[in-house]
């Protein structure tokens, strides 16, 4: 009985030993943070062209020009795109373009919308698609945002009674919003297509872990996305 018992404290030392040396091996928090700012800081500075599996080009992100928000401020909250310009929010740790501000009006306190969102998720870290709406598949079945504007800030849920969820929401299992993806709204225009001539409002965002999905807090990554927001019929 007194052997057995010895061989059980070793084995359960030697199973805490194991332990230790697999987190002393694993990645801290911090250096999984830094591996992300560089991963941002990286993409920033080369020419990016997102594509397809089968090698079609979908997005040519190219080299980005980063602005302060008070530089964004003074060109009428808008990003010049001959320049690929992004405005980084200090923050969140933001980035954003913006390709069109859209037809309609910008959410006011106290409204609420439900907006349609079609987009294509880029994992920076992995430097590969890692989630779109943007195909046949998902063409009548898109993303669709329950957002509510109280003094200017935003809430929102990704909406399951129409069709049981988008994407985003079958892929990963949450209602919640991105809080990145938030952000444009108290700069676009939320409306609907009314003519030939109007376009949706669409923007490009650069998303650190902090104001991603779960997946992404949880593992530490950032991801680009481009998005288009529609108001939807009622």
């Amino acid at each position: 009985m007194q052997k057995r018992k010895i061989i059980y404290i070793l084995s359960a030392l030697l199973c805490v030993g194991l332990m230790w040396q697999g987190c002393d091996d694993g990645e801290t928090y911090a250096e999984q943070r830094e591996k992300e700012r560089d991963a941002i800081s990286a993409f920033l500075n080369r020419d990016v062209v997102i594509r397809s599996g089968d090698g079609e080009e979908l997005i040519h992100v190219g080299k980005i020009n980063t602005i302060p928000e008070d530089v964004f401020h003074a060109q009428d909250s808008t990003t010049n795109l001959e320049r690929n310009e992004y405005v980084v929010f200090e923050n969140s740790g933001v980035y954003m373009q913006i390709v069109r501000k859209g037809a309609g009006e910008k959410m006011r306190n106290g409204q609420q919308k439900r907006i349609i969102c079609r987009y294509t998720e880029f994992n920076i870290l992995r430097d590969s698609i890692q989630t779109t709406n943007n195909s046949t598949y998902w063409q009548t079945n898109p993303d669709i945002m329950d957002v509510t504007d109280t003094y200017g800030t935003f809430t929102a849920s990704f909406n399951t009674s129409v069709n049981g969820g988008g994407a985003m929401y079958q892929f990963y299992g949450s209602k919640a919003v991105p809080a990145g993806w938030l952000i444009p709204l108290t700069y676009i225009n939320v409306g609907r297509q009314m003519s030939a001539d109007d376009e949706i409002a669409k923007v490009r965002l650069i998303v650190p872990h902090s104001q991603g999905h779960s997946d992404a807090s949880s593992n530490v990554y950032p991801c680009f996305y481009e998005i288009t927001y529609q108001e939807m019929r009622n």
